[in-house]
């Protein structure tokens, strides 16, 4: 491997060197670590299928991997050119990993992602802005969806109004849906308030109740946003009545009122009965 990284480093490996190591790691080694000097001298179409098991790499191994992939990247247009793998292509490869299918524990994975938002210079806001808008358009969610959202906008706080963008398009797609998925948007939700109040005021009222009882934190404020006589009077009425401005109709299963009497026959024995019926009461 230190042979291999000094034949490698800062040059374009030959292409026989890459047969040879590509198919050392096809037919004896299986140990995707092999190929990390020559990942800046592979295709994208070489470099996606091996890409889950250089994720699952120690995570050292896997940061020279990265740093290899970028590599060949931050060389095209030159002699030397690399992968066409962009920072995006990184990020999106990085949430389509299933944990279950791939066999990879899912710490690696967001250690991955970690990795990749400690490079800012290189996983820019308009990158994440872009990975963010496609995960969004996948069926189903990446599992990851909701925690590299709070990581892009811990990263850069400027995105917030690119991120209730996204938070709208997911009350569409039904997030509550997917329940794993619905407390990642919740905590969202919070971090970001009072940006989110206009998107929590979009749920259904069954899920914005829920929301409370997840997040009691977030009625005080969101009632007293919603209390805005501009707002109020565009929010549907189960809506008001889940944020306690509005009485919820009476119960339809609740007792009917007895219309008064409006023709008795004896007065007098009408008052004797009803007399005699309160003292059995009483007694």
């Amino acid at each position: 491997m230190q042979v291999l990284q000094i034949l490698t480093d800062g040059t374009c490996a030959p292409p026989e060197l890459i047969t040879t190591v590509k198919r050392l790691y096809e037919t004896k080694l299986k140990d995707a670590g092999v190929l990390i000097p020559i990942l800046s001298s592979l295709t994208k179409d070489e470099v996606l299928p091996i890409f889950p098991k250089l994720v699952d790499l120690p995570l050292e191994k896997f940061q020279a991997a990265l740093a290899r992939i970028l590599q060949g990247l931050l060389a095209q247009g030159s002699a030397h050119t690399g992968p066409s793998l962009t920072p995006a292509e990184v990020l999106i490869a990085i949430h389509g990993i299933d944990p279950e299918r791939d066999g990879i524990q899912l710490k690696k994975i967001t250690d991955a992602c970690s990795t990749c938002f400690e490079q800012r210079a290189v996983f820019t806001q308009p990158v994440l802005a872009k990975v963010l808008n496609q995960l969004v358009e996948q069926t189903p969610l990446p599992l990851l969806f909701m925690r590299t959202v709070i990581q892009a906008i811990g990263a850069f706080p400027a995105l917030v109004d690119f991120v209730m963008e996204i938070l709208s398009r997911l009350v569409n797609k039904q997030i509550w849906r997917l329940p794993k998925l619905w407390v990642g948007f919740l905590k969202c939700a919070y971090q970001t308030k009072p940006h989110s109040f206009h998107v929590l005021l979009q749920l259904p009222a069954a899920q914005l109740e829920n929301a409370f009882n997840k997040n009691p934190a977030l009625r005080v404020p969101l009632v007293a946003h919603a209390s805005q006589p501009n707002i109020r009077s565009s929010l549907p009425r189960s809506t008001l009545v889940v944020l306690g401005l509005v009485q919820d109709a009476q119960p339809a299963n609740s007792a009917p009122q007895i219309p008064p009497l409006t023709d008795v026959g004896s007065s007098g024995q009408i008052a004797t009965e009803t007399q005699a019926s309160e003292s059995a009461v009483l007694s």
